[in-house]
């Protein structure tokens, strides 16, 4: 595997430009620490932490919004069914895994996320600053969890090894590191609770707020202690009950997010001028049926809207289209006139866009819900803590907790509603908790909610619905991969042409040692279990 380490790249960001490098410079496979260590300083330091907090997120100027289209508009929005793809020629939403996209949102993981993270993180660590390097910690188990999260096995430990092959880990040997590495940074950040890092507004997230880092860690460490749940239990129960007795996010002033700017915007402002994708129609029988105001935040109103299927006494323009559509479909029907496309201000090229939300105070009471409905330590009951994670989810987006009809949200009886007046609902699961539901009734209505109020982060939400079964939603309308039929979904990602390439020993060995199956997109996950 080949990375990309220029010294264009850090010297740019030691003098504080923060531009991006281009792709043509050589490419290699080595310590990006040893371009520079001798020069920096603790001066020059919080440049780097702010490089490498914007780029897993898709956030350096224009380098990162073809990246960002492939890992999420063409793969991840459209899996976990956000999005549904109205350009003809786009064939991930009928489930074929196109490697060259998919080589595109690897390679600029490692070229630039993985370096620049592993670059903050030895260099606090040369340097003596174990608060930084304890926030870094974090950062890297972030940014790694989605990369593993699609993939699975991963080159993760070996990662700037300096070699012609770099090994890969598997995905059970990666979380079990996680969990230590989330562990020992949460007791730097106890130790030094209350405090402030020298990073100040380096830090892009936090501004250097220790406790910040403390809850977002913990909160990190819940939703990974989940994901591991029905492949490990003993592992899932304890790292769960101890992150939330150190302390999870409990308001949505403990968010965890990025503001934009001219420089570093959100990239869904640029990909949404192409005209690529549209409201799933998942979202419009979820949303319309539980008449829910999120919508006008998430969505804006179709041009032509059908006024025939909204909800008795409510006007709902907003209109989704079913995944999977086949090229002649797209090619034939306006669906970009007929279906919403995202709201406004993710619509408004040369606008930094909104703000980048990392994790959310909403996630972690759907996660201690989960946990608690486990029968572990979750400090409340499930159902009261589903209501908390909704509550918050609404104040989050500025909604005081009424749907459309100006009814309590959280007590509403409703259910999703026909996507069209003629085809049935996704569900039949209710917003008000169903506490004499079975276990699995009141897990759908967790994860379905936990679904809304994740979105945009369609990483998080492709995952839990692999990991869970829910939300349920309909299926696909085609499908052109043969391994994979409409009822189902893609597993995993297949590794890339570059890696087969360049890195030809260490991705066989994966194959053949440690992802449990072929390379396809059928092959489960480690912590794919449940069914």
């Amino acid at each position: 595997m080949k990375i990309i380490i220029t010294r264009c790249c850090l010297v740019l960001a030691l003098v504080g430009s923060l531009l991006g490098c281009t792709d043509d410079f050589t490419e290699l496979n080595t310590d990006p620490k040893n371009f520079t260590e001798d020069a920096v300083t603790s001066a020059e330091y919080p440049l780097f932490v702010k490089r490498a907090l914007y780029t897993p997120n898709f956030m350096p100027f224009d380098q990162a919004r073809g990246p960002f289209q492939l890992w999420h508009s063409l793969f991840s929005d459209v899996y976990a069914n956000y999005m549904a793809t109205t350009a003809p020629n786009f064939d991930s939403d009928q489930f074929i895994l196109v490697g060259g996209w998919l080589n595109g949102a690897y390679r600029y993981f490692y070229q630039r996320a993985a370096t620049n993270i592993k670059f903050a993180e030895d260099t606090a660590e040369d340097l003596g600053f174990e608060l930084e390097n304890a926030m870094m910690k974090t950062w890297r188990v972030y940014a790694y969890h989605r990369v593993t999260d699609y993939w699975g096995p991963i080159p993760y430990s070996q990662f700037g090894n300096g070699e012609n092959q770099v090994g890969y880990d598997s995905q059970e040997a990666i979380y079990n590191d996680f969990f230590t590495t989330l562990e020992q940074a949460v007791a730097v950040f106890k130790a030094n609770a209350g405090g402030t890092s020298f990073l100040g507004d380096n830090d892009v997230i936090f501004q250097g707020n220790v406790n910040s880092w403390l809850k977002f860690a913990n909160t990190l460490r819940l939703r990974l202690a989940m994901r591991v749940k029905y492949v490990a239990p003993g592992l899932a129960q304890s790292n769960a009950e101890a992150a939330i007795a150190d302390g999870v996010m409990l308001a949505n002033t403990d968010n965890a997010t990025i503001g934009t700017d001219l420089n570093f915007t959100n990239s869904y402002t640029t990909i949404t001028q192409w005209g690529e994708f549209r409201m799933s129609g998942d979202m419009e029988s979820i949303l319309k049926g539980y008449q829910d105001p999120r919508v006008a935040t998430y969505y804006a109103p179709a041009v032509e809207p059908d006024a025939t299927d909204d909800p008795a006494g409510v006007e709902f323009p907003y209109e989704g289209m079913q995944n999977g559509q086949t090229a002649e479909s797209k090619a034939t029907i306006s669906f970009n006139t007929l279906a919403s496309n995202m709201a406004g201000p993710y619509t408004l090229g040369g606008d930094p866009g909104p703000t980048v939300i990392i994790m959310a105070a909403a996630e972690a009471y759907f996660l201690r819900a989960e946990a608690a409905l486990e029968g572990w330590s979750a400090g409340g009951s499930a159902g009261d803590l589903y209501n908390q994670g909704i509550v918050q989810s609404h104040l989050q987006h500025g909604y005081d907790g009424t749907n459309l009809s100006g009814a309590d949200y959280v007590s509403s009886a409703l259910t999703p509603a026909s996507l069209d007046g003629a085809t049935p609902a996704v569900s039949t699961a209710p917003v008000a908790y169903n506490a004499a539901g079975s276990q699995e009734e009141q897990l759908e209505q967790i994860i379905t909610q936990k679904w809304i109020a994740l979105w945009p982060d369609s990483g998080e939400a492709y995952a839990e619905r692999r990991r869970t079964g829910y939300p349920i939603l309909y299926d696909r309308v085609n499908t052109l991969n043969p391994n994979i039929s409409v009822n189902e979904i893609p597993r995993r990602m297949t590794y890339t042409a570059t890696e087969y390439a360049d890195n030809t020993d260490a991705v066989n060995e994966a194959v053949g040692s440690l992802l449990g199956g072929p390379d396809l997109g059928t092959t489960k996950l480690w912590w794919d279990a449940k069914n």
